[in-house]
């Protein structure tokens, strides 16, 4: 018997592995974006994991402010190239030079000793 693995539970082991993985519907073709059991929309299970282009632009962000010494962040909402939209952060750039539109790439990195995706501007890719 094969014990089922729920979906964000492999999201995390493909992170764990430094791996940045989408789910894509093998019939549509459309990708799905936070990890389902089914496709948004349609109800269609036949989702499988594709490695994510990690290119993407900035939609959205917000800076949090933080007492110091603890540090400032970038939280953002980034369009990806596969057509999603996914909430990460910004990193490896001064948040006064963040803007719509701007050119992000994608890497696995942590925040708060968990794996996760972080984005930083794409050099020249200004919005």
């Amino acid at each position: 018997m094969v014990k089922a693995v729920h979906p964000e539970a492999e999201y995390a082991a493909y992170l764990a592995e430094g791996r940045f993985m989408v789910q894509r519907s093998a019939s549509t073709g459309a990708y799905v974006f936070f990890p389902r059991i089914a496709q948004p929309g349609t109800g269609l299970a036949d989702l499988e994991w594709v490695e994510a282009s990690g290119e993407g632009t900035v939609y959205s962000f917000t800076v949090i402010r933080n007492k110091p010494p603890t540090p400032d962040y970038v939280i953002a909402l980034i369009d990806l190239a596969e057509g999603v939209r996914m909430m990460s952060r910004l990193v490896d750039c001064d948040p006064a030079t963040i803007a719509i539109g701007m050119a992000v790439k994608a890497r696995v990195g942590e925040v708060d000793g968990a794996p996760a995706v972080l984005f930083a501007p794409v050099e020249g890719g200004a919005a």
